[in-house]
């Protein structure tokens, strides 16, 4: 898969604010350790790591016309990523997320702004078109597309997030369509378990990625190969948001590359663990030549084994 790649999913103006630490006790007023603005959400920031690997990337979402569209805009610009599958709305999403001094990060979205919006489907089919790979987002303006994207006959990929069952009804036409699914373990009860439910319901579904946090990630293939990456953490961990898009935004561009999921997957790591060490995670990227060289400076411990034995 070297042709272009769809990424449709929320494009959003955050605030970061880092605090002492977690639960939060209530004050009245109370300075942060540190805080920034920046434009994040799962669509834009799979589509920059993507592009600043080097993949032909369009994007496909919603920014709204108000002062928060206009920063938008402006930083999509700045990357490359405004184009005709931005689609204009009247507000645009925003969020907060709270970051202790430990990394550990509580995300405040503010997605209600775009989450009725139809989003047209004939720009996301030009937008296909000679197309190798469509990202579909689980964001709700995404989840009417998924079953007429499916008919287009572009593959389809998607990241689950925080799923705990493989019939889960929300997540039903991702699962129903796409070929490559990630997720998170948070609410796994088996990570190790969950391939082997996936491919027993879902004929569609090649690959089954999971990202195990501290743990690195794993990725299993339908015909039962399993391939265990540790985690690559950085000296500080300052910020985990987004860890989970790296991973899954890389592993794509770098297996859409060379077609080797092992090498794709430890860069996967390697890159999601480099960017928790900064304030901003969805704002900085690898290019694939000094990702590719940390790879060979310091590849992370690998296992290729079995998840059917």
């Amino acid at each position: 898969m070297s042709a272009g790649i769809v990424v449709a999913g929320a494009t959003s103006c955050y605030t970061t604010v880092a605090v002492e630490g977690f639960p939060l006790p209530y004050m009245p007023t109370c300075p942060p350790v540190w805080a920034d603005v920046g434009v994040s959400g799962a669509g834009v920031h799979i589509a920059r790591v993507q592009r600043r690997l080097g993949c032909d990337v369009r994007l496909c979402t919603v920014v709204g016309g108000d002062a928060a569209g206009a920063v938008i805009r402006a930083d999509l610009a700045r990357d490359g990523l405004l184009g005709p599958g931005v689609v204009l709305s009247g507000t645009s999403s925003s969020g907060v997320v709270l970051v202790g001094r430990d990394g550990r990060r509580m995300g405040l979205p503010h997605l209600t702004p775009v989450d009725g919006f139809a989003y047209p489907f004939d720009v996301l089919r030009e937008r296909a078109r000679g197309a190798g790979l469509l990202v579909l987002t689980t964001a709700r303006f995404v989840r009417p597309l998924v079953a007429p994207a499916a008919a287009l006959g572009v593959p389809i990929a998607v990241d689950l997030h925080l799923i705990s069952d493989p019939d889960d009804r929300y997540a039903r036409p991702w699962l129903e369509h796409a070929r490559i699914v990630f997720c998170s373990h948070e609410r796994l009860r088996d990570p190790r378990a969950w391939p082997a439910a996936l491919f027993a319901r879902y004929g569609h579904c090649e690959m089954v990625g999971i990202g195990l946090g501290a743990g690195g990630a794993l990725l299993a293939l339908r015909d039962g190969t399993l391939v265990r990456v540790a985690a690559a953490p950085p000296p500080r961990v300052v910020n985990t948001s987004g860890a989970g898009d790296a991973l899954f935004a890389t592993f794509l561009a770098e297996w859409g590359r060379g077609g080797d999921h092992v090498a794709a997957l430890q860069c996967a790591v390697l890159h999601a663990g480099w960017k928790i060490g900064h304030r901003l995670p969805a704002v900085v990227s690898l290019t694939a030549e000094r990702l590719a060289a940390l790879r060979a400076a310091a590849p992370p411990p690998t296992a290729v084994g079995r998840w059917d034995r």
